[in-house]
């Protein structure tokens, strides 16, 4: 099991390696000046030149990247001086007298517009859109479950018909359709009956209190959301739960009287959650990239937001960061669903 998941792990690697290689090369050949963007168009040419110089683009293209991945990597090889330590907040492994190989968190460079590191702006974004994405799966999963035990139960009625329908719309809408028009007809047109705003942030600023949580701001982007995974789990589910209930053991526990509700819940249920469970592993770190556009439109202050208005102001290391940032989160969570179903199914083959 351990050779298994430290092979996952540098499978991993190579492919945090490849997308790396990638956001380099596509930000690197695109047009503009990065120490005019971060000092403004009336900057002097001194000026210009000492940013080029932190940023490493007075040197040729090999090398930038070489220190582009000085700056990822966990273990750098930095100045030795006081400034270099502010700036990377390292821990000194190897000390030479003007160089040091030390480790550290990697570096994501500064924004071009804000001036702040990229870290800071994910540490403040981050958290708020993995509410935003948690809140959206819970409620997917909760009702998708929900409405595909109903339509496998009750198969060919009319409550049958009308989920299958729901799960077709929900498949059939894209996300930044379907934010239009939910915030649109509940935040705009039924606004002053169920009290939702158009767009707004899970924090929200009050003259009297300060920051405070409103929590009412994640229903409208949550059901945007959890639409599409939704209908996926309603699928899911009915499916499994017809396969199950025509199973032998189903009709031997009905020979014996238990109860409709027994038989389902307890019996068919658990046994039909498997597919549920790996769509729930897999779609969690899709809602997570494909919040972008939801809060958008909704004005909700989160990762997305923050890289799509970075991507309009040409803002190159805020979204290259977002980019290795979501990367790293289909990584992880692939490799933690490989070594869990390793874990819990003995027909998961360890050499492969």
């Amino acid at each position: 099991m351990w050779f298994y998941a430290l092979r996952k792990f540098f499978y991993g690697l190579a492919v945090m390696v490849g997308v790396v290689v990638v956001v380099f090369v596509l930000f690197n050949i695109l047009p503009g000046d990065p120490a005019r963007m971060t000092l403004g168009q009336r900057a002097d040419v001194q000026s210009l030149e000492a940013v080029r110089k932190e940023f490493g683009l007075d040197q040729s293209r090999p090398m930038q990247f070489v220190l582009f991945i000085n700056d990822l990597s966990p273990v750098g090889f930095h100045e030795n001086n006081k400034q270099a330590q502010e700036k990377y907040h390292y821990i000194p492994l190897i000390s030479f007298s003007a160089k040091v190989i030390a480790l550290k968190w990697p570096y994501l460079r500064r924004s071009y517009q804000t001036k702040r590191e990229v870290s800071l702006i994910l540490s403040e974004t981050v958290p708020n859109t993995f509410v935003l994405a948690a809140t959206a799966m819970l409620f997917a999963t909760l009702i998708g479950v929900l409405l595909g035990v109903l339509s496998a139960v009750y198969k060919d009625s009319w409550i049958d018909h009308s989920v299958n329908a729901f799960a077709i719309m929900g498949l059939s809408a894209p996300s930044f359709f379907a934010g239009i028009i939910i915030a649109w007809f509940f935040g705009f047109v039924l606004g002053p009956y169920t009290g939702l705003n158009m767009s707004g942030s899970l924090y929200s600023y009050d003259p009297f209190q300060g920051e405070v949580m409103t929590l009412k701001n994640l229903i409208l982007p949550v059901l945007t959301l959890g639409l599409r995974p939704l209908a996926i789990i309603v699928q899911l589910t009915r499916t499994a739960m017809l396969d199950i209930l025509a199973q032998d053991y189903i009709r031997t526990a009905r020979a014996k009287g238990l109860g409709r509700r027994a038989i389902i819940y307890k019996h068919a249920l658990k046994n039909a959650l498997n597919p549920v469970i790996t769509a729930i592993s897999g779609w969690f770190a899709s809602l997570l990239a494909g919040s972008f556009f939801v809060e958008y439109i909704f004005g909700y202050n989160g990762l997305g937001r923050a890289t799509v208005r970075a991507l309009e102001m040409s803002d190159f290391p805020v979204v290259m960061g977002s980019i290795l940032f979501i990367a790293l989160v289909f990584v992880v969570i692939n490799i933690f669903v490989d070594v869990l179903y390793a874990l819990v199914d003995p027909r998961v083959k360890l050499d492969n």
